[in-house]
């Protein structure tokens, strides 16, 4: 799919990955509606952007109808349409699931997995107007690979894969291409939350950039998915085939935490 020219929905387009793809999108010629809570952090992505005239912005909480309602609005009054919605907008809490408060579990459920549900139903009817549809779900490498101290974020990242899957032949006969993107941590300000995991735990870092990068040639493509080079690839493997071995790996890996 040629970028140029279509209307993008990006939904956390205040900072991170989000504002990242942004740029990038902005400079294949894509048309932009970018959403976020931060409203002074969508400003600044809009100023970065190579052509900020052919983006709007809207500020509002996308797990409200209020908000949804209003991307959905704007798209169609400033651009006539949606071709592509990238649902990137995600919140992490990490910790032991026995200290986990209930409003930070509900918040990610709410962002990371029940707003792309809503989000898209809202949008089909607009979306199945295009000729080269397209819905973009942003998942994790911890949707494949669920680690200890992340068993909240885990999950909802799990759903977000079987949502991508379930939707990706639901809207087939839409002619709706559906790709799931499962990067690795980036480098944003939600790595504050887990700073102190990431050397014991091993995790490797990219920047916003290289997921955005990744994201837009999945678009391109048409991709079924896409996950990082590098031995994540293998661990993905190894979970689907033989989980107990990365239970052992893991699970080693926490008790030196201790």
């Amino acid at each position: 799919m040629n970028i140029n020219g279509k209307i993008i929905v990006v939904t956390g387009a205040g900072s991170g990955i989000g504002r990242a793809l942004s740029g990038i999108l902005s400079k294949r010629g894509a048309k932009l509606v970018l959403a976020d809570m931060n409203e002074a952090g969508l400003t600044e992505t809009k100023a970065s952007l190579a052509a900020p005239e052919h983006a709007t912005t809207v500020v509002g909480d996308i797990t409200t109808s209020e908000a949804r309602e209003a991307i959905r609005d704007s798209a169609v009054s400033t651009f006539g349409g949606i071709d592509i919605l990238v649902n990137n907008a995600g919140v992490v809490a990490v910790g032991p699931l026995s200290e986990a408060e209930d409003s930070a579990l509900q918040l990610m459920v709410n962002v990371n997995l029940l707003a792309p549900m809503q989000l898209t139903r809202d949008l089909l009817p607009i979306l199945e107007k295009s000729k080269t549809p397209a819905l973009i779900n942003m998942g994790s490498m911890f949707g494949d690979i669920a680690f200890p101290l992340f068993a909240g974020y885990s999950a909802t990242k799990f759903g977000v894969r079987g949502l991508t899957d379930a939707l990706r032949r639901e809207l087939a006969p839409k002619g709706i291409s559906v790709t799931y993107i499962a990067p690795r941590a980036a480098k944003t300000g939600a790595t504050k939350a887990f700073e102190h995991l990431i050397e014991p735990m091993k995790m490797k870092l990219d920047e916003p950039e290289v997921v955005a990068n990744s994201i837009a040639v999945a678009i391109e493509k048409g991709a079924r998915s896409s996950y990082p080079m590098g031995p994540e690839r293998f661990f993905v493997f190894m979970q689907r085939l033989f989980p107990s071995l990365v239970d052992n790996s893991i699970i080693a890996q926490l008790k030196s935490m201790k």
